[in-house]
């Protein structure tokens, strides 16, 4: 006989196989997407997130990532001539990752390649709304 515990074990490690086979295939949509910019999947995941100027820390929790990867990735972007540092208007110690009008539309060609045939695209704009709150409860709910 099942407990409602183990129903419930069942369930949650059934949606954080999805979840994972979710997170699997999107990276696998940027890399796809990446590849014929000339980006790493990393670089594109850098350009996506980077909606404005943002410090490296900014940057880093965007990405999911430590701050030392973000400054790999920006240490290339920059070589490429797609980001520049610039000082943080508040902070001394801080710089501000800003796109170079190359970055913005190289940024502006990658968004639209993300889009084509997303994972996501099978869900509606109000499906897409309802999971992306359901998640975001599910993230900054307190753990305990």
């Amino acid at each position: 006989m099942t407990t409602p515990s183990q129903s419930h074990a069942a369930a949650e490690r059934e949606l954080c196989g999805l979840l994972n086979g979710m997170a699997q295939r999107i990276a696998q949509h940027v890399r796809e997407r990446a590849v014929p910019l000339g980006l790493t999947a990393a670089q594109a995941t850098a350009l996506r997130e980077m909606t404005g100027p943002m410090t490296m820390g900014e940057l880093a929790e965007r990405m999911s990532c430590e701050p030392s990867n973000a400054t790999f990735v920006i240490d290339k972007l920059a070589k490429q001539g797609l980001v520049e540092r610039h000082p943080h208007p508040t902070d001394r110690r801080a710089r501000l990752l800003v796109l170079t009008p190359a970055g913005t539309d190289l940024r502006e060609r990658l968004l639209e390649l993300l889009v084509q045939d997303s994972p996501l695209a099978g869900l509606s704009a109000d499906q897409q709304r309802v999971l992306q709150g359901l998640l975001e409860q599910a993230i900054t709910r307190p753990s305990g």
